[in-house]
């Protein structure tokens, strides 16, 4: 802290201060109101002239306005204006900081505001022994006052730091809380420092004496307000206020809590929990907010189904009955609940099963939950998980948090009111995680057979038995479920649908639903297996039959104009693939077709993707120049080393037939994978690529209805991939005659209709020569892998 070297002028604008002083080395706001002195102040800040220094004095009568000498005390402050500010109601606040004491001579003006002329009153000398002993006293007490909390921890510091002991004695007098106005002029017109500090030790001493009294006065009440008599002084008040206002009585709500916690039945460790919840819950006043959030808790436990199941129909004919009613196919999944339904019926403590559907969107995956729940007369909920990220939407959270609530497995059982429906988690494989935790990790209890019986709620802090629900989650692939959730699970898949299995689920469930729907149900409307065909692969691309459900809806629904207006009549009426297009307007989509015409360096692969399968050409060519090799298509990291080895495996073979090293080191090779714009990985079209590039440098054209899929090593081995059925469908749908699949994939075969087997030809391998020979002859496969 530095006092300011600053020039004060003879002749200066004076602000008259209603009620207080400022002193040097202070800074304190001012609001400025009086006409004549926001003058004052907008005329010295237009001026040029910096910094811009006004006097103040303080006024002698608040009520009057100062206009003359007499108005005013004579002793005050040279101020610079650090900063202003204009308020709404037309007033200004400015911002002063204080620099040297003046003395006021005589008035020069008054209007339009007063000018006067002054003098600087420098500090005096004084006696360093004396001073000494005299500031260190002033310290202390302000030490002393700082421990009552009157003044900040860090003002003791710029305290200590006070250039003189008279800046101290002013720097204290503007702090100290109880001095009135002309208690703190009285310190301002002191010159003299030791009689400044004198003064201002007074006012200090009397300050911390009345501190302490405050806080001797405060130890008092407290110890006079026992904890009982307080207690018994508001539950007083409250019951008057309950009174006047109308408001029943407490009692009467927990008596019922009371009665419903009677009649509940409860595990006794629950129930020994509720009863000591509900006395804590008597002796809290009902405004507290600890009394609501015992009763939230209290009425979560009583709603809670603790004991109550339902009875489960373990008919098997029934079941079978009712899952083919519902769902056309999907045998493997049909004959795993009436395997379950049979267990049951000998072992009725057995535990449920805890099943993951896994399969393309629109197969049926969320409905068979449906399904099976009527099967069993279960109820049945549903809990979405795609998108959640926050652990305590599954265990929910501790009641310590305001609002705090139940997860979402056990709100969905208070809201089923059973404890053993069927409970589906879907989209299991689209959780997230953040800093808020892991959700997948949380759900780790949840769907462990030898855990759930005694899952733990957050909130609820009790034991659960969950080991009665009959979890089933839903995925569209396993790859971004966790492994060890994936390990609790039995995992079945669901694979896409062929066509002639579209056909018949358009036919006996999508358009009886949706002539319902759309109220043709009296109007005899029927399709062609041609027109439902057309468009199925004209108008729709997918694995399941959502999108096909929605253009028939479409196609109804024009119907169902049409007849509203007069164009139609209700009666009987076939839609053949003629009139698709007059409804649904051009073909949305070209159907997957093989390259009609070989080519060099044209290879056919087979790819799987969440909505099915599907075919991909796999492209290289040479353009003569620079040594290089390019990769486009949007590959991922492995199916771009699956390339590297392809790339490798080529030129081995290559120089056994007699290609020469320049063909690949003086040339540049772009292997490219359309459609560009939708992302591809995997190892499985390693060895299209490696044929891809075999033919190239050979230049032998690739038969177009050959189709291949298989991940390959240096060795030249041939490994199995994943997704045989979907890719077998996808060969079928582009007219492929011949599949070439590892020799491991051909149990996978098994999944495949029988009718499509028999319109392909399958040939197993095991090394890339296996398929060099059966692509292009006996001759291209005499070398040793």
């Amino acid at each position: 802290m530095q006092i300011p070297s600053v020039e004060i002028p003879e002749e200066i604008a004076i602000l008259p201060i209603k009620g207080g002083v400022i002193f040097p080395l202070s800074t304190a706001p001012v609001l400025v109101g009086v006409e004549r002195s926001k003058r004052l102040i907008n005329d010295i800040l237009a001026t040029p002239v910096e910094p811009k220094i006004i006097a103040t004095f303080m006024q002698k009568d608040p009520e009057k306005e100062a206009i003359s000498y007499e108005d005013l005390y004579p002793i005050g402050t040279a101020t610079i204006i650090v900063r202003m500010n204009r308020l709404p109601d037309g007033n200004i606040r400015v911002l002063l900081n204080g620099v040297k004491r003046i003395r006021l001579l005589e008035i020069l003006q008054s209007e339009p505001y007063l000018k006067g002329r002054v003098e600087v009153i420098e500090e005096p000398e004084y006696d360093e022994r004396e001073i000494r002993p005299l500031r260190e006293s002033v310290l202390n007490a302000a030490r002393r006052l700082s421990e009552y909390g009157k003044l900040p921890p860090e003002v003791i510091n710029a305290l200590t730091n006070a250039p003189t002991p008279g800046a101290l004695a002013d720097l204290l007098a503007s702090l100290i809380q109880n001095m009135k106005p002309e208690e703190r002029y009285e310190v301002l017109a002191t010159i003299d420092v030791k009689e400044r500090l004198q003064k201002v030790l007074t006012y200090i001493t009397r300050e911390i004496e009345i501190a302490e009294v405050a806080q001797s006065i405060q130890r008092e009440v407290q110890r006079e307000m026992e904890k009982a008599q307080r207690e018994y002084y508001l539950r007083e008040q409250l019951k008057a206020i309950q009174k006047e206002l109308g408001i029943a009585d407490e009692q009467s709500e927990i008596a019922e809590l009371e009665e419903r916690l009677r009649k509940k039945p409860l595990p006794e460790e629950v129930r020994k929990v509720a009863e000591r919840e509900l006395k804590r819950l008597q002796r809290v006043p009902s405004a507290s907010p600890e009394y609501h959030v015992i009763r939230t808790y209290i009425e979560w436990i009583l709603e809670l189904p603790w004991l109550e199941s339902s009875e489960d129909n373990m008919d098997l004919a029934n079941a079978r009955r009712v899952l083919d009613e519902d769902h056309y196919d999907l045998e493997r999944v049909k004959e795993r609940i009436l395997e379950y339904i049979a267990i049951r019926k000998r072992n009725p403590k057995g535990k449920a099963p805890i099943l993951c559907f896994v399969g393309p969107p629109g197969v049926g995956k969320t409905s068979l939950g449906k399904s099976i729940a009527r099967a069993l007369n279960k109820k049945f909920i549903r809990i979405s998980l795609g998108g959640v990220r926050d652990e305590a939407e599954i265990r929910g959270h501790r009641r310590t948090y305001v609002g705090a609530l139940p997860g979402k497995i056990i709100s969905a059982l208070r809201d089923v009111g059973v404890n053993n429906p069927v409970m589906m988690l879907d989209e299991i494989d689209k959780l997230g995680t953040d800093w808020r935790g892991d959700p997948a990790s949380a759900l780790l209890e949840v769907l462990d057979p030898e855990q759930n019986h005694s899952f733990k709620d957050h909130y609820l802090d009790l034991p659960f038995d969950l080991s009665k629900v009959f979890f089933i989650t839903t995925a569209n692939t396993t790859l971004t479920i966790p492994p060890p959730l994936l390990d609790r699970m039995e995992v079945i898949e669901i694979p896409g649908y062929t066509l002639e299995e579209k056909i018949h689920i358009a036919k006996e469930f999508l358009i009886p639903k949706e002539k319902e729907a759309t109220g043709l149900k009296e109007c005899k409307i029927s399709f062609t297996t041609e027109a439902i065909a057309r468009i199925v692969e004209e108008y729709t691309r997918e694995a399941g039959v959502r999108e096909l459900m929605r253009k028939i809806n479409r196609i109804l629904r024009r119907i169902a104009l049409q007849i509203e207006e007069g164009k139609l009549k209700c009666g009987r009426m076939r839609i053949t693939p003629k009139r698709i297009p007059d409804f649904l307007g051009p073909p949305e989509y070209y159907p997957e077709l093989a390259e009609r015409e070989a080519k060099v360096g044209v290879v056919t692969g087979l790819a799987w993707t969440p909505t099915g399968g599907s075919i991909l050409f796999v492209e290289a060519l040479r353009v003569p120049g620079d040594k290089g090799f390019k990769l486009t298509g949007k590959l991922g990291e492995v199916m771009r080393e699956s390339a590297e080895a392809a790339l490798t495996l080529a030129r081995k073979f290559s120089y056994e037939k007699g290609v020469t090293p320049d063909f690949w080191d003086k040339g540049f090779i772009h292997l490219h994978v359309p459609s560009g714009a939708i992302p591809k990985d995997g190892p499985s079209a390693g060895i299209t690529m490696f044929v891809a590039l075999y033919s190239l440098a050979l230049d032998l054209k690739v038969p177009p209805d050959v189709a291949m899929t298989g991940e390959i090593t240096l060795r030249g081995k041939v490994l199995p991939v994943g997704g045989i059925k979907e890719k077998v469908l996808a060969a079928d749908r582009a007219g492929i005659r011949k599949v070439l699949l590892p020799e491991w994939n051909s149990k996978d075969l098994e999944d495949v209709p029988k009718h499509i087997k028999n319109r392909l030809q399958f040939v197993f391998i095991n090394t890339v020569e296996d398929a060099l020979r059966e692509i292009f002859g006996q001759e291209h496969a005499s070398h040793q892998s």
